[in-house]
């Protein structure tokens, strides 16, 4: 049975609050690192950018089989079980794993660097720039092995410092290359990041569980159940990251590099930097809720409360977001990019529904029906590339927006309906209610920006914002000790 302290709202909005105050920090450090980046590359840079970033990732899921989550599902059981020597065991499994997958990774990278340059540009022979990058694919399987390894130890404090630092990182080290070399830093950046994070959780993760080198011959073989369990969930991993780089590589050739810089930054600005909110269900709700994932009941009551937190703290977001996106996106980015202003507005209202499906989404995970979880996810990616090509050809960069809006309405719909029949999950009337309130101060926000201008649309738009964090507070503060805790504070 779940435990009150731990499905409490007062648990929930702590570690949401933990893990999206660090991811808030990065996501300042990113703004301010893609406002000076935006300036010295301008969209068709970070265009390029994008669609190398999207690459290497595309061929770091599909060659790490998994472990980085899989890892985490194996290592905490023993940590919960005290069995210290099996947890070293593993340890050594995952990490032998890991080298394999960081190999795999780069000779991957490398053959396929001429049908990567076919498949994402339309000009030019780009085959040696992936071949480069092939290093930043097997350091990346180094470092997600060493970022299960801490999940599974409850080492949540550690990575915060890295994440945070890595942020910092990234910054420091993208803008001097940026500055001296423009678009020709693109492949040298991706790789020193990628190195320094590596170092970082290296550091980190040392510390918590020391380095012990083992050369049996079947150590390799003790991990074949965790690379089964990961298989489908590198799959769909493969389907998420392939999904985005056909859209890009279309947009890329059936527009320009401007247009999908401009789609990149809309992007960033919605899906990404919303996910400060959902920061925290990898490493607090998902071993919550696989804890209780049998009782029908605890199931119920862990995603209704993990949501309705997520939906009050992420809506008066959202809602600043449609209303200030004309003055946040010169601000952030430049002038350059006000194009995208109407299409991340579109997006923006996505995150309402992302914030009804996540959570359930993770009952098919925590019961580990991973051929599921993957047919879930390879429809949605599926229905969201044939969304995209259609409303972009028919309304341009405005029409990203609305394919992304409606592939999260057929998500919503698919992932909530499979739950309801095969899991018994029921949305609590507390959810319906709170969905009902912020998505309507979410849909008046949009149509504010259709209809009205000047001091009217500046004004109506604040006291949409303001009706918006008021009622969150409310429940916030009636369901928590939040305003005595704050008060505390305060005082000392």
């Amino acid at each position: 049975m779940l435990k009150d302290s731990d499905g409490s709202y007062g648990h929930v909005l702590k570690y949401t609050g933990v893990f999206g105050g660090v991811q808030g920090l990065n996501i300042l450090l990113g703004l301010v690192r893609n406002k000076i980046v935006a300036l010295l590359l301008g969209p068709s840079g970070m265009g390029l950018a994008s669609l190398f970033g999207t690459t290497v990732d595309f061929v770091s899921k599909s060659t790490n089989f998994g472990v980085p989550f899989s890892g985490v599902r194996r290592l905490s059981a023993l940590y919960d079980s005290g069995d210290a020597s099996a947890l070293e065991r593993e340890v050594m499994v995952v990490r032998a794993w890991c080298l394999l997958t960081a190999l795999l990774g780069m000779l991957v990278c490398v053959a396929l660097g001429p049908f990567l340059s076919q498949t994402a540009f339309a000009w030019g022979d780009h085959s040696l720039h992936f071949m480069l990058l092939s290093p930043a694919v097997g350091m990346l399987a180094v470092t997600g092995g060493e970022t299960a390894i801490l999940k599974a130890l409850r080492r949540l404090g550690v990575l915060a410092y890295v994440q945070l630092f890595t942020a910092i990182a990234a910054l420091f080290v993208s803008v001097p290359i940026y500055a001296l070399f423009g678009e020709a830093g693109i492949v040298p950046v991706i790789v020193i990041t990628a190195f320094v994070t590596m170092l970082l959780t290296l550091r980190r993760s040392l510390q918590v569980q020391p380095l012990q080198l083992s050369w049996e011959k079947h150590l390799v073989g003790e991990g074949m159940g965790m690379i089964v369990l990961g298989v489908a969930y590198t799959l769909a991993a493969i389907a998420g990251s392939g999904a985005e780089m056909v859209i890009r590589s279309y947009l890329n050739v059936q527009g320009d590099l401007d247009i999908l810089g401009l789609y990149n930054a809309g992007y960033l600005l919605t899906i990404t930097y919303a996910g400060m909110v959902f920061s925290a269900m990898d490493t607090d709700f998902f071993p919550r809720l696989s804890a209780v994932q049998q009782d029908v009941a605890a199931t119920n009551l862990t995603v209704n409360r993990q949501m309705e937190v997520s939906l009050l703290l992420l809506s008066p977001m959202l809602a600043v977001l449609i209303i200030a996106l004309p003055v946040l996106i010169p601000l952030l980015y430049s002038a350059r990019f006000l194009p995208v202003v109407a299409m991340a507005q579109v997006a923006a209202l996505a995150m309402y529904l992302k914030v009804l499906t996540l959570p359930v989404a993770y009952i098919t995970l925590a019961r580990a029906k991973s051929m599921a979880f993957l047919l879930l996810e390879v429809s949605y990616f599926i229905v969201l590339v044939v969304l995209m090509i259609f409303c972009f050809e028919c309304w341009g960069l405005l029409g990203t927006g609305i394919a992304l809006l409606l592939a999260h309405l057929f998500d919503y719909v698919l992932i909530n309906g499979y739950a309801y029949m095969k899991y018994g999950y029921r949305c609590s009337v507390t959810v319906f209610r709170y969905a009902f309130v912020q998505l309507s101060l979410g849909a008046f926000a949009y149509v504010l920006t259709l209809t009205a201008s000047g001091l009217a649309y500046w004004l109506l738009g604040a006291v949409i914002v303001l009706l918006s964090g008021l009622f969150s507070l409310q429940v916030l503060r009636r369901k928590t000790h939040l305003w005595e805790a704050l008060t505390r504070r305060f005082r000392r």
